[in-house]
């Protein structure tokens, strides 16, 4: 039986030092492996019994990044000593092989996008007017969504929420995760990426893991699914029959996400 497991990575397996949520004194600190460099600088980070036990996971089932980090963003994040197989990026939009991005499923995604919501230039022309001194950086990714960073403290009361009737009606779907609002066409699924990798790989069964509203879709297409006690699911209740709650939040459920992973994957 071969076991797919798709995993968000921000915030659910690696943190940056702001999400940490490490409680105690100094000396109970838990050892770190960084597995991330930006500019040359350290950013993400899991347990190292974390990353014993995604070894191991990697071994027992086939194990898919599934995040939506840009392939460039992806490719700075080493989790593996030898990368994984498939990684799904810019939330399905990118399917990588081997490293390389698949062109077909590059193709399908863009058509798919085209003809079932607004253009992004459009998302991106409302963005700018309704920005304010809050919206530190205004981006863009892999031509196929946009995300604003924002000072979280400045928000205005409602502006998540205005937007996010705006881009509904549109046929578009918001996120807030951490200091990033993400705007993304409702079709753009980590689920759907997920579905073809095991097409190809033949899995029998599927179990996910994630912290936000965007991974929703791929925590209801798994078998079984876990999310951890923080995130933008834990603040709006989201909950699922088929998915479970880590007891720890920050790091520390990241760690547990990866035992119950490897828990169930290695199940006979």
């Amino acid at each position: 039986m071969t076991v797919l497991v798709c995993c968000d990575l921000d915030r659910t397996l690696i943190y940056s030092a702001a999400a940490f949520g490490l409680d105690g004194p100094d000396e109970t600190m838990p050892r770190l492996l960084c597995v991330e460099f930006y500019q040359g600088a350290p950013l993400s980070y899991l347990t190292e019994p974390a990353a014993r036990t995604l070894e191991a996971l990697s071994t027992a089932a086939t194990f898919v990044p599934t995040t939506t980090r840009t392939p460039e963003q992806y490719r700075r994040v080493h989790l593996l000593e030898k990368p994984p197989s498939y990684a799904i990026c810019a939330n399905g939009g990118h399917l990588l092989v081997d490293g390389e991005d698949d062109p077909e499923w590059a193709a399908t995604v863009r058509n798919r996008v085209s003809d079932g919501c607004a253009p992004l230039a459009d998302v991106q022309d409302h963005l700018t007017r309704v920005s304010g001194d809050f919206v530190l950086k205004r981006r863009t990714a892999s031509g196929l969504f946009a995300y604003t960073v924002v000072d979280r403290a400045s928000l205005p009361s409602g502006w998540v929420e205005d937007l996010t009737g705006w881009c509904a009606e549109r046929g578009w779907r918001t996120s807030l995760q951490g200091r990033k609002v993400y705007c993304l066409p409702a079709c753009l699924s980590k689920a759907a990426a997920a579905e073809e990798v095991a097409r190809r790989t033949g899995a029998s069964t599927m179990l996910a893991a994630g912290d936000s509203l965007l991974d929703i879709e791929l925590l209801e297409a798994a078998a079984r699914s876990i999310r951890p006690a923080h995130g933008e699911l834990h603040d709006t209740g989201w909950t699922s029959p088929d998915t479970a709650v880590t007891a720890a939040r920050g790091i520390a459920a990241g760690e547990e996400i990866a035992h119950w992973l490897l828990e169930r994957a290695a199940a006979p």
